[in-house]
């Protein structure tokens, strides 16, 4: 069995790029307890506060249960659950999986194939990843599911995969005149550019092209808050793209305040004349799958 062919073909809720990482979280969740104890099992009152924060920071603005991919993540043959009353989850209810006492862990078949080849587990995490997530979140995410994954650990994807245009950051880059176009920040070791990077609006993993109309040229820290939903972009309408800060950030240092929180309502440093912005279904896609809650009121220096 082919189990990174299985771990690339979960089975989502999807339509027209709807991001729903509930099944990859707890996946990569469950990867990480397996590498700390094999024969662990995943007691859903004992997870659901870690699988809800996940959900939380990595999932879309929508809320949901951790109750849904513990339940359904099964019908992917990598996950079982049992109850106080023998194999098979009860649904899809928190009070059901609560008082039933459900516990869920790799299936038997996984759990062998593990053993039997520990690279595996590195190549799996490594797909859930590139699928559902920009690589700017991907180090981060592995901490805060506790997963370790060396290098070697981590193969290329398969040839037949949709493969990156490498040219994607020149081009960005290039347009935006090697400034980020959040805060101006173009930084250099002589001629090299140091901390620019280029972003996509519409995650890779979601069908975002690599073409200049959905990059942004970002400083590191805004790359990073752009992918967060921290920051977004407002309409164009005529005058430019504004940006937009999140209202759920809290920040109450000096430099919170100027990095992050007067940021909302500036105009963004579009790309130099003759070169197209930001497309508008890329913008909205951002804000309606990446953005957290609702954008700050326009503030003042």
């Amino acid at each position: 069995m082919d189990w990174v062919e299985r771990t690339a073909q979960l089975r989502q809720w999807t339509r027209n790029g709807t991001r729903a990482p509930h099944k990859p979280l707890l996946f990569l969740y469950a990867l990480s307890r397996f590498q700390q104890d094999a024969d662990d099992e995943l007691r859903y009152s004992a997870v659901e506060e870690d699988l809800r924060g996940l959900l939380a920071e990595y999932g879309p603005g929508n809320r949901t249960t951790p109750a849904y991919p513990f339940h359904h993540l099964v019908s992917d043959g990598v996950w079982e659950v049992r109850t106080e009353r023998g194999p098979g989850s009860p649904g899809t209810g928190v009070r059901e999986l609560r008082a039933t006492g459900a516990a869920g862990r790799l299936t038997p078949e996984l759990r062998a194939a593990l053993r039997r080849e520990p690279s595996l587990l590195g190549r799996m995490a490594r797909v859930l990843l590139d699928l559902n997530f920009p690589p700017s979140l991907h180090g981060e995410l592995c901490e805060a599911v506790g997963l370790e994954l060396e290098q070697a650990e981590i193969a290329l994807l398969s040839a037949a995969r949709r493969q990156r245009d490498r040219r994607m950051r020149e081009m960005v880059l290039t347009a935006y005149e090697y400034q980020c176009a959040f805060c101006g920040y173009d930084g250099r070791i002589g001629a090299v550019p140091v901390g620019l990077e280029a972003a996509h609006v519409r995650w890779w993993a979601f069908d975002g092209p690599d073409d200049v109309e959905n990059g942004l040229c970002l400083c590191s820290l805004h790359h990073k808050l752009f992918d967060k939903g921290v920051l977004g972009l407002g309409e164009d309408r005529g005058e430019g793209h504004r940006i937009l800060v999140s209202q759920s950030f809290v920040g109450r240092s000096t430099a919170a305040r100027e990095h992050v929180i007067t940021l909302a309502g500036r105009p963004l440093i579009g790309p130099q004349p003759g070169v197209r912005p930001v497309a508008a279904a890329h913008r909205s896609w951002h804000t309606s799958q990446v953005f957290h809650g609702s954008p700050r009121t326009t503030t003042t220096a």
